[in-house]
């Protein structure tokens, strides 16, 4: 084969592979949700990588806080694909109920998402929450010591109509200079489809339960 040939090749996959990623990172989202700005938003400085995921709920916006605020590795679960997290072990079961014991969370508490003891992350994984405003706001906040990126994972629901919200994912992580943020970046971009799938049935999932009404 030519090498230009092997070489536009290259540039239309590279292309097709940015254009999937650019959408699966805006899935469900309209242009003015992508472009709005969320609170946590101004905890991350720019440059940083972005994304914006959404779902419509008919549901009243308490409903849906309800089941999100229940999660977590050790309480509600992720809401995500069960099977596979415990097949790596990571031990987590959605909640098909609402449990009033987890109902409840406050600034620095901590949302886990990997249990101690857990292969490469002996000491597990959490998230520590920055801003909790029932029922439309919930901030996840990651960074040094814990990480050497700093991140935020924000949840917005918002009233569109009478009983009917949307739900909006946003993560946004400063985008570092250096070899090492470099290769981290590269790693993250090649996982993102399994987090697009992940988050994704997450929404999907928490509509699912916020629709079938309180339990």
């Amino acid at each position: 084969m030519r090498p230009s040939k092997v070489l536009l090749g290259a540039v239309v996959a590279g292309t097709a592979g940015y254009q999937l990623i650019g959408w699966m990172s805006h899935w469900g989202a309209s242009e003015e949700e992508i472009a709005a700005g969320y609170p946590g938003d101004e905890l991350i400085e720019s440059p940083a990588d972005q994304t914006t995921m959404a779902v419509t709920i008919a549901a009243p916006a308490e409903v849906i806080w309800s089941w999100l605020v229940q999660i977590g590795q050790d309480r509600g679960g992720m809401y995500s694909y069960d099977g596979l997290e415990q097949a790596v072990g990571l031990e987590i079961h959605s909640a098909e109920t609402i449990n009033p014991a987890w109902q409840h969370l406050e600034p620095d508490d901590r949302v886990r998402l990997v249990p101690p003891g857990w292969g490469p992350l002996p000491d597990g994984y959490a998230l520590r929450v920055s801003l909790v405003e029932p029922p439309h706001t919930l901030v996840l906040r990651q960074g040094p010591p814990q990480d050497p990126w700093g991140g935020v994972w924000t949840f917005s629901i918002r009233e569109v109509g009478p009983g009917l919200c949307r739900l909006v994912s946003r993560t946004r992580t400063h985008r570092n200079p250096g070899v090492g943020q470099a290769v981290l970046r590269a790693a993250t971009t090649l996982g993102a489809p399994v987090t697009w799938l992940m988050t994704r049935k997450m929404l999907l999932t928490l509509k699912e339960r916020a629709e079938g009404g309180p339990s």
